[in-house]
């Protein structure tokens, strides 16, 4: 186990930054999961600390060493790529072992790390077939596999569950993070599926157009998200956010006219974003906090998912059980103050 430190990082293609002044830092043993929309730097990060990518500036470590120049084999980490990249003329046992191999490991030893990964894994009875016998899930373990028996300090995943469907992700979601509880080996691991990093990470580092929009645990950023960007990424379906303008005096309009009291006291004439989860959102027959038009109803049997608009904002709820509504229909909705997040309107930043 070693941390992980990123100071002031940059990186840039010729004259175009991609990366702005990122500055992290990993404890010994932590699950790190960086997690953002396509383009956001995530990917070209984890290339850096693997020493796959130059660094334009700022400074990498790696157990307290400076890395930037350092190559990859130097830096004590293994790699598991979306694609596995296994051998296809190679068995199970040799596509593990290839790094030993490389590496001119003694033959018993080698064999010996092979069939420990193995066994952790459940791979131990196909330890002979070849990659094209194996199912999507099994060629994940294999690569997971090769990257164990080299016992490094840290371990680094790139969206190694995006070519899976969608129950065998689930799976192997918990099978990684049992991986993680019993080698307790550092991990920094990229997804786009917030979903992924909140269910899998002991820290979350949300990257929007190559700046950190925050860092926490997945309760911190799911109950305090600190800007807008995080409140509508973090969470599933996202927050609604309802335009508003406070009065001063502990209340403020909504776009249709209505008026709605706010949890705490915001300047007068203040454009403001009013957040709250669909998860939060409750059906009411009594005083309604907002009323929307339904456009689409979604039962999945625990819940109903309604896709609504409240004047020209789409509003999502997530209501319990059974809800029957047609499309079209208007809904009451109420919430509890201790649910909602205020943003200011113009620089999307949390109200406190």
């Amino acid at each position: 186990m070693k941390p992980i430190a990123l100071r002031d990082v940059r990186k840039s293609y010729g004259s175009v930054p991609v990366i702005h002044g990122v500055d992290i830092t990993i404890e010994p043993g932590e699950f790190a999961v960086l997690v953002g929309p396509s383009g956001c730097g995530k990917s070209t990060l984890l290339r850096m600390l693997a020493g796959l990518e130059s660094v334009t500036g700022g400074q990498i470590e790696i157990g307290g060493e400076r890395v930037n120049d350092a190559l990859p084999k130097e830096r004590d980490i293994a790699m598991v790529f979306q694609n596995y990249a296994l051998y296809p003329h190679m068995t199970v046992a040799e596509n593990m072992g290839f790094s030993l191999r490389l590496a001119r490991a003694d033959k018993a030893e080698a064999r010996a790390k092979v069939e420990a990964a193995a066994e952790i894994l459940g791979l131990d009875k196909l330890l002979d077939r070849y990659p094209r016998h194996l199912s999507g899930g099994q060629r994940q373990r294999v690569a997971m596999g090769r990257a164990i028996v080299r016992d490094p300090s840290v371990f680094l995943f790139d969206e190694p569950l995006s070519n899976l469907d969608a129950k065998l992700r689930v799976k192997m979601r918990s099978e990684i993070k049992e991986l993680h509880q019993k080698l307790k080996t550092t991990v920094v691991y990229v997804t786009h599926d917030q979903i992924e990093a909140m269910t899998m990470a002991d820290k979350i580092i949300v990257l929007d157009g190559g700046h950190v929009s925050q860092i926490g645990t997945p309760l911190e950023l799911y109950n305090r998200p600190k800007n807008k960007f995080v409140a509508a990424f973090i969470g599933s379906p996202s927050m609604n956010l309802l335009p508003a303008r406070s009065d001063g005096g502990g209340r403020a309009t909504l776009a249709d006219g209505s008026s709605v009291a706010l949890p705490q006291s915001v300047a007068a004439d203040k454009d403001i974003l009013i957040g709250i989860r669909p998860e939060h959102l409750e059906q009411t027959t009594d005083a309604a906090r907002i009323s929307v038009k339904t456009s689409v109803i979604e039962p999945t049997g625990a819940e109903t998912l309604i896709t609504a608009h409240h004047a020209e904002t789409e509003v999502l709820a997530a209501l319990r059980g059974h809800v029957p509504i047609a499309a079209g229909a208007t809904l009451d909705l109420t919430f509890e103050d201790t649910h909602v997040h205020l943003f200011d309107a113009q620089t999307g930043l949390r109200l406190d």
